[in-house]
This record gives C-alpha cells, structure tokens and sequence, in this order.
C-alpha cells in the first residue's frame, strides 16, 4: 500500500514518475532494465554517451541500499563504463552519485564517457555543465536513440 508521503515523493520525484512511465527522461528506450536499476541516457545534455543508472525504488541515502541493490550496481557500472569505451571510444569516465538536485534525490549515479576532446574547463564535476546547454547544443533525440539501441545489444 503506498501511504500519502509517497505519493507527495513520486509526485515530486523526476526519477519516480520516469520509471512509472509518467514523464519520461530520456527520448530514448530504456537501456537497461535489471532487478533493482535500470540504464537510461541522460537528457537533454551536450553530450552522448551520459548513462545513468537509476534505482528502481525511491530511496535518497546511499545507506539505505541493500546488499542485493549495491551487487547488481557494480555489476551495472562494469557493464555500463565498458559499452561507453567500446561504442564511443572515451579514454576516460567518470562515475559520480550526488541524488540532491530539486527533483531529483532519489538515488542515481551519472556513468559520463569523457570525450577526448573535452575542453579542459569541463574538466572533473565542471562536466556537469554539459547538462545544463543552450537548447541549440543538446544532442539530438533520434542520435540518443540510436546510441539507446546499441547499448541495449550490449547489456544483453
């Protein structure tokens, strides 16, 4: 039975209403879709090749996450930076779980394939910038779906 504070959370909640299939995040299908996480693509950003894996339940502390939850996420972040460099070729990535955005606590973690040719001042957390572009520099929709698509064939 869900009680009123958790419906007042999933109303609030990004995460929430785009698993429910509410108001999607990303234009593109869901990458992956495990027990506990699922794999989206971040959107919009500057960027392709932003995953973030998303837990399926509203919980806003790392602590709160069972045995089981923090299994299937290490094996999702293997699984995850690996695609980045095999389909987009990044030297580099980054992980980060920070889940205190308005909208946006439950708990989450960006897998972000660094590009090569990243501008140095984007650099470390400054890569965050990268979601916040003019709407003339957000990737298109249909190429986050077919990164989507690939990516799906790997999770596999």
């Amino acid at each position: 039975m869900i009680d009123a504070e958790s419906t007042d959370i999933s109303m609030e909640c990004y995460s929430c209403r785009s698993i429910s299939g509410e108001q999607r995040i990303s234009p593109g299908p869901t990458i992956y879709a495990g027990e506990y996480w699922l794999v989206e693509h971040a959107y919009p950003c500057g960027m392709k090749g932003w995953l973030v894996i998303v837990l399926k339940r509203h919980v806003e502390a790392l602590h709160e996450l069972s045995h089981e939850e923090f299994v299937e996420l290490s094996q999702l972040l293997e699984k995850a930076v690996r695609a980045l460099n095999r389909y987009l070729g990044c030297g580099k990535e980054y992980v980060a779980c920070f889940a205190e955005a308005a909208h946006f606590n439950h708990i989450h973690f960006h897998v972000i394939a660094k590009p090569e040719n990243l501008a140095p001042e984007l650099a470390g957390t400054a890569i965050f910038r990268m979601l916040k572009v003019a709407q003339n520099e957000v990737i298109a929709p249909h190429e986050i779906k077919r990164l989507c698509a690939q990516l799906q064939a790997y999770f596999r």
